[in-house]
């Protein structure tokens, strides 16, 4: 409701427009001057036309605080992202604020359009930007910067500063898929052979991520009191990560669905409980020294392992063994394609994967369901065969006929 106050011949009109990130509130005044001539009649009546106006010129977002849109991201930053985002997720929120300030930071928020936030995803499609490569950034990597840019915006139009976000109508350039690289099952054979030559811990590592499927977080996170050695049930609900700021910490799963049990075959306890007897043996060896964690995955001296240590162990490794290397990302992808594969409904599959939603798993695995729903379909064609062994009408492909066995 806006509120009116007499100033000599004018009449200041006072609106509350909400509130910053940092809880102060947002007001926003306009000064009007009647004409002379008015009568008091006229002029009582005019002023209530003009606050009423001016009040919904503020609710559409016309009449907004002049901050800008860097500005506003900081206090984004301050004021929500330190006291509700993961540390990981605010580290890589805050490693795109570099392009995304160059290109849009200087727009006040209200002046920020659709056209000016394409250009800029536009622009990130272009040969050159990715700095390593020389070419334009993913398409996934695109998403991120407009997902942020969205994110902030729509904390604007929470707190009563905007009412619409342009982020909606702008388009991200298709792009050049990257393929998902995963092994056969002929190389996955050939890489447990090759595991047979590594230090146990980094055998136990890669043998328990392909059974698992689980996120690198998560195997680093577990503790051997979350396995169950009698049954195979292993629990995850735990994640190690590291930052720059934090160095490595504990943190809670991804989703609240992540937390779930997983089982595994014996003979993955088997390696196991062999690296088990091991760390044990070198607990003993360094003494005071050990520090008691509880870990599996663990440096020397039992303190939780750097999460960039398996990747850079394992690309060494397939180097030295002349073995193809995709990343430690592509055992989880290994494990998914084998469960699809093997035809586990996707609300199983999502549920072993630990993704909050079953759409997630749908649309990160498509291909492999669908590839999954052609084989059904031969399956049943096949099992179904007999039916057209002794019926000559059924070999024509287009059947033809068909219309005439209902006359």
């Amino acid at each position: 409701m806006a509120s009116i106050e007499k100033r000599g011949d004018s009449y200041r009109i006072k609106v509350s427009c909400g509130y910053k990130a940092n809880g102060q509130q947002v007001t926003q005044k306009m000064t009007w001057t009647p004409d002379p001539k008015m009568t008091e009649k006229q002029i009582e009546k005019e002023l209530q036309r003009q606050a009423i106006l001016f009040e919904e010129e503020c609710k559409h977002g016309q009449i907004v605080s002049a901050i800008k849109f860097e500005a506003f991201a900081e206090e984004w930053f301050e004021d929500y992202g330190k006291l509700n985002l993961k540390s990981t997720t605010y580290t890589r929120q805050r490693q795109l604020t570099k392009r995304v300030y160059a290109a849009i930071g200087h727009i006040r928020l209200d002046k920020l359009t659709t056209r000016e936030i394409q250009k800029f995803i536009n622009s990130l499609a272009k040969d050159g930007v990715n700095e390593h490569t020389g070419k334009p950034l993913s398409r996934k990597t695109m998403i991120h910067y407009l997902s942020f840019i969205s994110t902030i915006i729509d904390y604007a139009i929470k707190m009563d500063m905007l009412s619409d976000n342009p982020c909606r109508r702008v388009t991200i350039p298709k792009g050049s898929k990257k393929e998902r690289k995963i092994l056969t099952i002929e190389e996955t054979e050939e890489f447990f052979n090759l595991l047979k030559t590594a230090p146990l811990k980094y055998r136990a590592f890669f043998t328990l991520d392909i059974y698992s499927g689980m996120r690198r977080g998560e195997m680093l996170g577990l503790e051997w009191k979350d396995i169950d050695f009698q049954t195979g049930v292993i629990h995850i609900q735990r994640t190690s990560n590291y930052t720059k700021t934090n160095g490595i910490y504990t943190d809670t799963t991804k989703t609240e669905s992540s937390v779930r049990f997983v089982k595994v075959p014996m003979e993955v306890i088997d390696v196991l409980l062999l690296y088990k007897e091991e760390q044990d043996e070198e607990r003993i060896k360094l003494g005071s020294k050990w520090h008691d964690t509880d870990r599996l995955f663990v440096k020397y001296d039992g303190q939780p392992m750097n999460p960039q240590t398996p990747y850079g162990w394992l690309k060494e490794f397939c180097e030295k063994n002349d073995f193809p290397f995709y990343g430690i990302h592509q055992f989880r992808h290994l494990h998914t394609s084998l469960l699809i594969g093997a035809g586990i409904d996707p609300t199983t599959v999502s549920g072993i994967l630990g993704h909050s939603q079953v759409s997630t798993t749908l649309n990160l695995y498509s291909h492999m369901f669908r590839e999954n729903q052609i084989k059904a379909c031969d399956a049943v064609a096949n099992a179904l065969s007999f039916t057209s062994k002794d019926n000559p009408e059924t070999k024509n492909p287009h059947h033809a006929n068909d219309t005439e066995s209902y006359k």
